[in-house]
């Protein structure tokens, strides 16, 4: 199992929506996360700055073919096209990022 956290931005006064959008996530997106073997999914929002952080627990082998499972579903793009126009990416963050990586510095043995 691999730990993961990923940060970006939320646009200014978009926060309600997102959390509206999040309190009903669709079930047939929840599936194809399961489906990608990411378990323990959540999203944090830090306000007034807007950083939301995502963290999840991979259990697979190969996060580059999982995550294409999530990214050719249909329903997940459809996810997508209403939650990324909320969020702005960091001009840091690698290519092929929307939401930037952040290494592991810590965790408790």
């Amino acid at each position: 199992m691999e730990r993961m956290g990923l940060c970006i931005k939320l646009k200014a006064g978009v926060a309600d929506e997102y959390r509206r959008l999040h309190a009903a996530v669709w079930p047939e997106v929840l599936d194809v996360i399961g489906r990608a073997k990411i378990a323990n999914y959540s999203i944090y929002l830090k306000e007034p700055e807007n950083l939301l952080f995502a963290y999840w627990e991979y259990h697979g082998t190969d996060f580059v073919a999982d995550a294409a499972i999530m990214a050719q579903d249909e329903h997940m793009q459809g996810w997508w096209k209403i939650c990324d126009p909320l969020q702005e990416p960091f001009e840091t963050r690698q290519p092929g990022e929307w939401w930037a990586r952040m290494p592991e510095v810590f965790h408790t043995p």
